[in-house]
């Protein structure tokens, strides 16, 4: 599908847009007691994309960055994953946003520095209507939703856009109670799962977001709002895919981790990319399970992520 943006101009047909901020990462090795960090690459968005287009998707990213060192970075990486990214601006007057990850015996802990960051003030105006209209798929997430009240706003107005261009809409709950109170998330992703057609939640978000602690109930929980299809990651035990005819769980992929950064944007990017390439609902949840699983053998939340042929070859020697 394409989509007219002017005189003569036509917009490139994408599988999926992404909205959402990106950062640059700083994470933790186990080398130099704890001193020596890994500069990577993260935003859960960002990750999404990637891991969508690792497994061949064709893939756009709608944001911005700072005119800074961190944002070329992010460019350059963009450019190098076949990331379409006319849609990232740059904003002379703000920063990239970045953070840290540290290890210790209860699992990896997050620190942002991410406050006034340059996608934090994307605005209306900034919204890709085109853009979106010839996509299949616009995604974004709790955090695109969180991190300002025009993000906010600006999100809200893509998801009109996608549902008017009859785009359908992915959603990743990625709750983040740093970033805003627990009332104002559960308000704003209940209005959004109840528009999404691709609901994309992790089990302790919505434990925290309706008190709901069994699986399937918690999967009823997203098809009653409104989700037409609904994947809940469980982590270590897996994933629960359903929609309004079926329900599949599925197993946790076999691996050997060392840092879960990334897992679950890796997850979904894979689930949806499967999905738009025409996969079962079934097949899609076993395939991303794995790309997940796999994400998680190395250090960082991109440069682990998977190609499709490791993935396929991983689902065939599980066999």
């Amino acid at each position: 599908m394409k989509s007219a943006t002017g005189a003569g101009e036509i917009e490139p047909a994408l599988d999926i847009l992404a909205y959402g901020e990106p950062m640059v990462e700083f994470n933790q090795t186990g080398e130099g007691g704890g001193r020596l960090y890994l500069q990577g690459f993260g935003g859960d968005s960002s990750n999404f994309a990637i891991a969508a287009a690792r497994q061949g998707a064709r893939v756009g990213y709608f944001s911005a960055v700072g005119d800074d060192p961190n944002g070329r970075m992010l460019r350059a990486l963009w450019e190098e994953e076949g990331v379409d990214q006319r849609n990232v601006k740059t904003d002379s007057g703000a920063f990239t946003a970045i953070y840290f990850v540290t290890h210790g015996p209860e699992g990896h802990a997050f620190h942002f520095h991410r406050g006034g960051s340059a996608a934090s003030r994307l605005t209306l105006t900034d919204v890709p209507r085109a853009r979106i209209a010839a996509a299949k798929v616009l995604h974004l997430s709790g955090i695109s939703l969180a991190i300002s009240a025009s993000a906010c706003e600006t999100g809200f107005a893509a998801i009109q856009a996608a549902r008017e261009a009859g785009v359908k809409v992915s959603f990743d709950t990625n709750l983040r109670l740093k970033l805003w109170p627990l009332e104002r998330a559960r308000a704003v992703m209940r209005d959004v799962m109840r528009l999404a057609d691709i609901c994309l939640p992790s089990y302790d978000d919505v434990l925290a977001l309706t008190g709901i602690a069994e699986p399937d109930a918690l999967v009823d929980h997203c098809l009653a709002l409104g989700a037409k299809t609904v994947a809940l990651k469980l982590g270590e035990r897996g994933a629960i895919v359903a929609d309004a005819h079926q329900r599949h769980r599925i197993a946790p992929f076999p691996c050997k981790p060392v840092d879960a950064t990334g897992a679950g944007d890796a997850f979904g990017g894979a689930f949806v990319a499967r999905l738009v390439a025409g996969d079962s609902l079934l097949d899609a949840g076993r395939y991303a399970a794995a790309a997940a699983a796999l994400s998680t053998e190395g250090y960082g939340a991109v440069a682990p992520i998977p190609r499709a042929a490791q993935v396929r070859a991983a689902l065939e020697r599980a066999q």
